[in-house]
């Protein structure tokens, strides 16, 4: 995903809620997940297609440096697999509110678990925090997200995933990209054909590396000559993300966010991630923590607002920057940063979340923008992706009516846009 964290699409933090009673039974990881909707059949012809495809990569590949034999045991075994693009195809759009995404993210089971887990890793993750100056809850919460505690790995080929996916060609130069990264890794001996196993969408192993991530990243922490994020061992795994984020300037002891308060007339046009300010001069605007003191200089941060002004709010720093290099979704990185804090036996999160409030759909998103461009509020791109510049004109509109400038895309502005 990334790169890692950025397998399945950007942005899009779809869960499959899971509701086990047993307090030590495992919750399903927070990957985002397909519901199909429609059928994709396998004929003749797409098998013929598929097959031609095969061979013209092989030439590539062959040019690339994959050796015969490898491509031999690579696809010995390898069809067209029709659920992986009905998947691909299917993917439920976002419909889950953060406040949503939290409440299983951060749930009473995941967060026990997790103090088990570090618990029972405790050393391990003590000598990669050591080692890779990674804090080990982080690493720990990370694990729990992406595969539930190595509980939910994922079971499809990766080969046969990638290689058809490839030949699907909605994404196919990344998708190629990722099947000659895991036939390098095959070529390296890091494991078995039959043992790269993984999600539908390529991420592998118990937090989720892409095969690309993983010939950048991926460590050999037990010193058996494999990079062996697959096994019930977790170590390489938890290693590599601790490598992972420490290449992407993870600063150890730094929080990734705390959770504050924001004064009456603050200025929410302020609530902006490139304004940045040490959290003394926050605290001189009145920004505290929970308990109205001044949060420590750990560094530059930006007050970030994800429920708009009625919701939550935080200072987060430069290592909320690094894990949305693992994911970018707000969501995520909170899901991770929290849950993180919670099994070191932090506090909930104590602001109050809109609950009233929904998701706006795909289509309401691009009516959203669409209204937004033709009231004067250009948001530049027509995507249905609520990013850094429909929040700007969400700001901008708000400013027009008078409102609280937090850029928030809620039904309200639409409905208002609508009128």
């Amino acid at each position: 995903m990334r790169l890692i964290g950025t397998a399945f699409l950007l942005g899009a933090i779809l869960l499959e809620l899971a509701a086990p009673v047993l307090a030590n039974s495992p919750e399903k990881s927070l990957r985002p997940v397909a519901r199909p909707k429609s059928d994709v059949s396998v004929d003749a012809t797409k098998t013929l297609e598929f097959s031609g495809w095969v061979a013209e990569y092989r030439a590539r590949a062959l040019a690339d440096g994959i050796t015969p034999d490898v491509l031999d045991r690579a696809f010995a075994n390898v069809e067209y697999n029709a659920t992986v693009i009905r998947r691909d195809r299917n993917q439920s759009e976002f419909t889950k509110t953060i406040w949503d995404y939290l409440d299983t993210a951060v749930s009473d089971l995941r967060i026990q678990n997790g103090k088990n887990a570090l618990s029972e890793q405790d050393v391990i993750l003590t000598e990669i925090e050591q080692k890779y100056g990674v804090d080990k809850q982080i690493v720990t919460a990370i694990w729990g997200l992406e595969s539930a505690y190595g509980t939910f790995r994922g079971s499809t080929p990766i080969i046969g995933a990638m290689a058809t996916l490839a030949h699907d060609g909605r994404r196919a130069a990344f998708f190629e990209e990722q099947l000659s990264a895991a036939l390098t890794i095959l070529q390296n001996g890091d494991v078995s054909v039959d043992g790269m196993i993984g999600s539908w969408a390529g991420a592998m192993g118990h937090t989720q590396f892409m095969p690309t991530s993983f010939l950048a990243h991926a460590v050999d922490f037990t010193g058996d000559g494999r990079r062996d994020i697959w096994s019930d061992d977790p170590r390489d795994a938890l290693a590599s993300t601790a490598a992972y984020l420490a290449a992407n300037g993870w600063t150890k002891g730094q929080p990734w966010g705390v959770e504050v308060i924001v004064p009456e007339g603050f200025d929410y046009a302020s609530a902006n991630r490139k304004n940045v300010k040490m959290p003394s001069d926050w605290a001189r605007m009145g920004v505290r923590d929970r308990l109205g003191r001044a949060v420590p200089n750990h560094g530059t941060a930006s007050v970030l607002l994800p429920a708009g002004a009625d919701g939550a709010a935080f200072l987060v720093f430069d290592n909320f920057k690094v894990l949305e290099s693992y994911n970018t979704a707000d969501a995520y990185v909170i899901g991770v940063g929290h849950l993180a804090d919670r099994i070191m036996g932090g506090p909930e999160i104590q602001g109050r979340w809109p609950r009233g409030d929904r998701v706006l759909t795909y289509d309401e998103r691009i009516e959203l923008q669409v209204l937004l461009t033709e009231n004067g509020f250009d948001t530049q791109k027509i995507d249905g992706k609520i990013g850094p510049l429909t929040i700007e004109a969400v700001r901008q509109y708000q400013k027009s009516r008078g409102m609280k400038p937090d850029g928030y895309a809620s039904l309200r502005i639409l409905t208002l846009l609508r009128s």
